[in-house]
């Protein structure tokens, strides 16, 4: 009989399905709190009476109005914000994707539940497909941004406060040797 290797370590925290449906949930109570914040003020600013339609509704997103552009360009500032939260709580440019794609199909199914149809709006998915676009290309970048920075390991050579200070260039003459 084949013995299982043990799991990684941190593999068990890292795949954890309550830490998944938790990052989950908080990803998209930011999307609609920022969305709301957003909607909220441009509606405010625009005289008109806000209401859940604004959020919720797919009818609200026309492209035969102003009210329905400004909701678009909400939306598109919602995905915006939508990279930093991908950055700030999901941090892995290789899970971006997932959680990007998920947070816009709970989007989907929460605007048909409210709704009580699926949108048929062609604005309606055109914006999903460019605030998805946004949230994982701008968060596959912001997470291997991170990923990548140099490692500063504190401490530095003389108290010297800048990067790649400690050495200089050396001029080699034509036999090899360092000249001075």
């Amino acid at each position: 009989m084949r013995r299982r290797r043990p799991p990684r370590p941190g593999a068990l925290q890292t795949l954890s399905p309550l830490r998944i449906a938790t990052q989950i949930l908080t990803l998209q109570l930011l999307h609609y709190l920022i969305a709301t914040l957003l909607i909220l003020f441009t509606a405010l600013a625009a005289g008109k009476r806000f209401s859940l339609d604004l959020v919720l509704d797919w009818r609200s997103l026309r492209g035969d109005t102003t009210v329905g552009w400004t909701l678009g360009l909400c939306w598109v500032l919602d995905a915006g914000a939508g990279v930093i939260s991908l950055l700030l709580l999901i941090a892995r440019s290789k899970l971006v994707l997932d959680f990007a794609l998920t947070v816009h199909f709970l989007h989907l199914v929460i605007t048909s539940l409210y709704s009580g149809a699926v949108p048929r709006n062609l604005l309606w998915w055109g914006l999903q497909g460019v605030s998805a676009a946004v949230m994982v290309s701008g968060g596959v970048w912001a997470c291997r941004w991170r990923e990548l920075r140099p490692i500063e390991f504190g401490g530095g050579a003389g108290g010297r406060k800048g990067r790649g200070g400690e050495y200089e260039l050396i001029e080699r003459d034509e036999r090899g040797r360092g000249g001075a």
